[in-house]
């Protein structure tokens, strides 16, 4: 008889680490799940700030995943719009006065920095210094 009832189970810091572990937490995981902790690494292997953490007025370096990017006119002037995302959370870059930039497409991954600015509760990242990432690291 052991001592601990069957009905509980253990949490899942109780559990073991190891590679088979791992490996089997990857297999249940779906596409998604897998590619936000893949975007969570890089972004901490590149010494980037996580979107989440990012706060209104703050001067950040962030990099991601583009997963839009649109053509939308603010206040009568072009403004390139691209959606990045880190696997924590998005982000809008916006370019004003741009119609389009070279390499600034969807599934690209590229670095950006600048300062935050919350708009319509959405955090936006205006006129960023932006660098793209080689292609061959996708």
């Amino acid at each position: 008889m052991s001592a601990v009832p069957r009905s509980e189970k253990p949490h899942k810091g109780d559990r073991p680490s190891g590679r088979f572990r791992r490996m089997l937490d990857r297999l249940s995981s779906s596409q998604e799940d897998l590619e936000c902790e893949e975007l969570e690494e890089d972004s901490q292997a590149s010494g980037c700030t996580r979107i989440s953490e990012c706060t209104d007025r703050q001067i950040v370096k962030v990099t991601g995943t583009l997963r839009t990017v649109t053509l939308r006119p603010r206040a009568g002037v072009p403004a390139l719009e691209a959606e990045l995302f880190d696997g924590t959370a998005p982000l809008d870059v916006v370019w004003l006065g741009r119609r389009s930039i070279q390499g600034i497409e969807p599934g690209r991954k590229l670095i950006a920095s600048g300062r935050i600015a919350m708009s319509h509760g959405r955090r936006v990242l205006f006129n960023p210094k932006y660098e793209l990432r080689p292609l061959g690291k996708e």
